[in-house]
């Protein structure tokens, strides 16, 4: 009897702590999955602070010209799916869009070309350029019909109707030879294009640059003809780049990285979709498809959201020999005001999201950016 008892209880026993084990052993993995749940759910909330922006609204200037990428992003939805709303603000002209920006009534420049901001980082603005618009307008040089053209340097001796700071010309000519580019041409400024092609037509200039609308206008016109154009001249020059305040860019990554992602987007649809961006565009800015035709369905009209960093540089050391920046440039390093990293970085982003959708789009813009930026 004693043995049967101590039978039992040598059982229960067994038993109590089989199952005392068990359920310790369920307390620990509840508590295991609770952690890695939390953990998860902490990871999560983490990034999605990481990636918040830090402003939503974002004011922007680009000009009377317009903004394809921008017309693009805003009527696709890019800036909106990422959170971002653009405040237009109005400038007639290169040094309003700058004035607006150095005073803090903008956040984000695009239109202003590349002297512009380079002269006014010269100056001490601290500004930053962290993506661009143009990589080259379509601005075409001008002289009277049946002109011939061998190249730049039959600009030497001769009156040409441009602004010296377009440095992508000054530069073609010290790649001549010539230590004095503005000795060697007769620099001749006007108010306008107009007032320029007309000094071209009475014979007072032999030869004057375009803007890029003036297209549509010089292409039917039988007084005048296209000898070449600023991107022959000098290739991927640089024509307008994205500006903001340098406190800006550091202080809303996010909001640069949104609006670059968006940017990029915009540029795929346009390399994809030409003729319907002319469309738009010709919306956007009040005109005619024939008139936006004119320059954006042109080879020379290259637009790309890159900062194009090299040839920034270029443009500053041009600027910079040829007396069109301040003494206080010689103690700036124009590299401290240009961010390629945020653009890089949106550029992996955007391409992990949607390079499905067109995968040589996005190994052009990293070769791009390889061979124009590093």
């Amino acid at each position: 009897m004693k043995k049967r008892i101590t039978l039992l209880t040598l059982v229960l026993i067994v038993a109590l702590a089989l199952s005392a084990c068990s359920g310790k052993s369920n307390e620990t993995a509840s508590n295991d999955n609770g952690e890695q749940t939390a953990n998860s759910e902490t990871t999560q909330a983490e990034k999605s602070q990481e990636d918040e922006l830090e402003t939503t609204v974002v004011r922007w200037n680009y000009g009377t010209s317009g903004n394809v990428l921008v017309t693009i992003a805003q009527k696709m939805g890019y800036f909106e799916e990422e959170g971002i709303t653009l405040e237009i603000v109005q400038g007639t002209e290169n040094a309003d869009a700058m004035q607006l920006l150095s005073s803090g009534k903008v956040d984000v420049v695009s239109n202003a070309g590349t002297s512009n901001p380079l002269q006014q980082i010269a100056s001490g603005v601290d500004l930053t350029i962290f993506g661009g618009h143009m990589v080259q307008g379509c601005m075409p040089v001008i002289a009277p019909a049946g002109t011939e053209w061998n190249g730049v340097q039959d600009l030497i001796g001769k009156k040409f109707a441009c602004n010296p700071a377009y440095f992508a010309f000054t530069g073609a000519i010290m790649d001549l030879g010539y230590d004095d580019p503005l000795s060697a041409v007769e620099w001749v400024t006007y108010d306008s294009y107009n007032d320029a092609l007309a000094a071209v037509v009475k014979g007072e200039v032999d030869y004057a640059l375009m803007g890029t609308g003036q297209n549509y206008s010089v292409n039917n016109m039988d007084e005048v003809e296209i000898v070449t154009y600023q991107g022959d001249v000098m290739p991927n020059y640089s024509c307008c780049r994205l500006v903001a305040q340098t406190n800006f860019v550091k202080n809303n990554p996010n909001t640069i990285k949104a609006i670059l992602r968006a940017l990029i987007r915009a540029q795929q649809y346009y390399e994809a979709n030409k003729e319907e961006c002319v469309k738009l565009q010709a919306e956007s800015i009040g005109t005619t498809e024939e008139y936006v035709a004119a320059y954006m369905l042109n080879d020379h009209y290259i637009v790309h959201v890159d900062p194009l960093r090299n040839s920034v540089i270029r443009a500053w050391n041009i600027l910079d020999k040829t007396g069109f920046l301040s003494d206080q440039a010689k103690e700036i390093n124009i590299e401290d005001h240009i961010n390629t990293e945020l653009y890089e970085s949106a550029l992996k982003e955007v391409e992990e999201k949607y390079s499905k959708e067109d995968q040589e789009f996005y190994d052009r813009m990293t070769q791009f950016f390889e061979e124009n930026d590093l």
